[in-house]
């Protein structure tokens, strides 16, 4: 699996690979071993997969909100003496990313968004937070596991079930105050202002954070790429592992002959 590392601020990452580094950003709920899918990248890359603040190994629950989490892998890459990274984060990580590049980005080689968002209207936001505050206080840990899964997953297939339920452990604490944050989120000043190279992927059904949404920030990003997982919903990094990897694979093959921005 690669070494699992502890940084000085208290971080818990995997560390896999070598090469160019890869920041992996898990999605709201899950952990930084949902990622073993994408871990074939480390013949290429060295893979840097952190557990944001309340999730997995990761047991601080204080100060959670995208800000944070941010600035907590800005922390983690200046202590590795990392200059810059690719960026890749999946849904919440998504955010995650977007915020790096915000606060520092200088950090930030490529950017790549995966079902993500970058804007959510006040009071729809407030409508959204309230609902999943309220599910996840009046349902048990595996209903809530149960309900994520089939809202997910496109493909019910029993190993994309399971794999999802391995690395989806939402701690009802960390995940209300991490859904909060992210309804907060307003990117529609900083797209515009994102001048690296930049991939967008989005899952042909997926429900969580509809495709046209990825779009509509393809739209927005001059230097993005655009690319459709097909036949996935919101975890195509589980449904569509091998064209997700490609995807990936393809877009920093790009970069190589690049210099770093």
């Amino acid at each position: 699996m690669g070494n699992f590392l502890i940084s000085r601020s208290g971080i818990p990452f995997l560390r896999l690979g070598a090469g160019e580094p890869l920041i992996l950003i898990h999605g709201l709920g899950e952990m930084k071993e949902g990622w073993n899918n994408q871990f074939e990248l480390a013949d290429q890359y060295d893979l840097i997969i952190p557990d944001l603040r309340g999730h997995g190994d990761h047991k601080n629950t204080e100060g959670i909100s995208i800000h944070n989490f941010a600035r907590d892998i800005i922390h983690l890459l200046k202590e590795l003496n990392i200059e810059n990274a690719h960026i890749c984060g999946l849904s919440m990580g998504g955010l995650v990313a977007q915020e790096i590049y915000r606060q520092n980005p200088k950090f930030c080689r490529t950017l790549m968004l995966v079902s993500t968002f970058h804007f959510i209207p006040k009071q729809l936001g407030r409508l959204l937070y309230r609902m999943r505050k309220t599910r996840a206080k009046s349902v048990s840990i595996e209903t809530q596991k149960e309900i994520a899964a089939r809202v997910c997953l496109y493909s019910w297939s029993e190993e994309n079930y399971k794999h999802f339920l391995d690395f989806y452990r939402p701690d009802q604490e960390a995940y209300i105050k991490s859904v909060e944050s992210c309804m907060k989120v307003n990117n529609l000043s900083l797209l515009p202002k994102i001048k690296i190279p930049t991939l967008i992927i989005g899952g042909q059904y997926d429900a969580v954070t509809p495709v046209w949404i990825q779009f509509m920030m393809h739209k927005q990003i001059d230097t993005s790429e655009f690319v459709i997982m097909r036949n996935a919903g919101h975890a195509s990094k589980i449904e569509a592992k091998e064209a997700f990897n490609n995807a990936l694979r393809g877009f920093l093959g790009k970069q190589k002959q690049k210099p770093a921005c």
